[in-house]
C-alpha cells in the first residue's frame, strides 16, 4: 500500500516566544506535526504511517471512536488518498445531522456502524472483534486511536527529528499510543510527560505500559501523566479552556483545538506558572493537531 501523499517530514520545530510564557525561566519549543498533512495531520499521521504500509492490496479497515474522533476522521482521509476501504464502529448512536467529524468521514466513504456504549467496551475482546470484523467483511483491524506496536514506531521518529536535547517532552494522551512512541524514542535524560484529556485516566498508565511491552520497546528513566487537565472529559471543555485557547492562539498564530493540544498547552503553560519544570529547563510540545471545530 502506498504511504499518505507529500507528507512535511521532518516537521517544523519552533521556538515559543517567551513573552507568550508566564517564566521567561523555561525555554519552550514546539513541534508543529499538526503542519505535516492538510487531511491527516500530527499523531495520527505518525500512527498510521507503518499500519497503511502494512497493507495489502484491497484491504478494508474496520477500527473503533468516538463521534468527535481525530482517528475515525484521519483514516477516513487515510482512505480516500490511498485507496483502501474503512469502516468504524462508533460508541453511541448516530444523531443527524451529523456532525462535521463524522460527516467528513462518510464523505471519504467510510461506512459508519453506531453501537451501544455497552458493546462498545467490548472492542477490546478479541472474540467480539473477530465477529465485528467478519460482519463487515474488514481484512485488517486497526484498534481505537491506531495505537499498536506499527504505531509507536512511527511516533519514535518524531525525536529522532530533533537536532538539539530537550529535558522535557509533552503530548496529549487518549489511548496512550503517542505517549508509548515518546517514552520508547526519547534518549538518556528527558523526561516525557503526557496530559490526559479523559476524566479519570489512571488506567492509562497501564495502558501505556501494555503498549510498550506488546512492541517490544523499553521505558525511559522518567515518564509521567498528568490527570488534573481534561476539563470535564474526552471532548469536553469550559469557558476558561475555550477562552485561553482563543487568547493564546491568536497572540502565537498556533492554532490549537479543546480536545487535544488546547488542553495540553494549557497544561504545559500553568505547570509553568506554578513551577513545576526546574528553571532552565528545555521543555518540547508535540502538536499533535487535531480537528477545530
Amino acid at each position: 500500500m502506498q504511504p499518505l501523499l507529500k507528507p512535511k517530514i521532518p516537521s517544523p520545530l519552533e521556538k515559543l516566544d517567551s513573552s507568550l510564557l508566564p517564566n521567561s525561566d523555561v525555554e519552550v519549543w514546539i513541534k508543529r506535526d499538526d503542519l505535516i498533512h492538510p487531511q491527516v495531520s500530527g499523531n495520527k499521521w505518525r500512527k498510521l504511517k507503518y499500519n497503511i504500509q502494512a497493507l495489502a492490496p484491497d484491504a478494508h479497515v474496520l477500527t473503533f471512536g468516538g463521534a468527535y474522533s481525530n482517528h475515525v476522521r484521519a483514516v477516513a482521509a487515510a482512505s480516500k488518498l490511498c485507496g483502501f476501504e474503512a469502516t468504524a464502529i462508533i460508541r453511541g448512536e448516530l444523531v443527524e445531522p451529523l456532525n462535521s467529524v463524522l460527516a467528513y468521514a462518510t464523505a471519504q466513504g467510510m461506512k459508519l456502524l453506531p453501537v451501544s456504549r455497552e458493546d462498545y467496551r467490548k472492542r477490546h475482546d478479541v472474540s467480539w472483534a473477530e465477529v465485528q470484523r467478519r460482519y463487515t467483511g474488514a481484512t485488517d483491524v486497526w484498534p481505537e486511536g491506531g495505537s499498536n506496536a506499527l504505531a509507536i514506531k512511527g511516533v519514535k521518529e518524531i525525536l529522532h527529528e530533533l537536532d538539539q536535547p530537550f529535558d522535557v517532552v509533552c503530548a496529549p494522551v487518549g489511548t496512550g499510543g503517542t505517549l508509548a512512541g515518546l517514552i520508547a524514542g526519547a534518549s538518556a535524560g528527558t523526561s516525557v510527560l503526557g496530559v490526559s484529556v479523559l476524566k479519570g485516566g489512571e488506567f492509562l498508565l497501564d495502558d501505556v505500559r501494555g503498549l510498550l511491552a506488546d512492541s517490544g520497546d523499553r521505558e525511559c528513566s522518567t515518564w509521567s501523566i498528568e490527570l488534573d487537565y481534561h476539563f470535564g472529559g474526552y471532548a469536553k471543555s469550559t469557558v476558561e479552556l475555550r477562552e485561553w485557547i482563543a487568547h493564546f492562539s491568536a497572540r502565537s498564530g498556533i492554532p490549537l483545538e479543546p480536545v487535544y493540544s488546547g488542553k495540553l498547552f494549557f497544561a504545559v503553560y500553568d505547570m509553568i506558572a506554578k513551577g513545576r519544570f526546574s528553571p532552565d529547563s528545555k521543555v518540547l510540545i508535540i502538536h499533535t493537531g487535531g480537528v477545530y471545530w
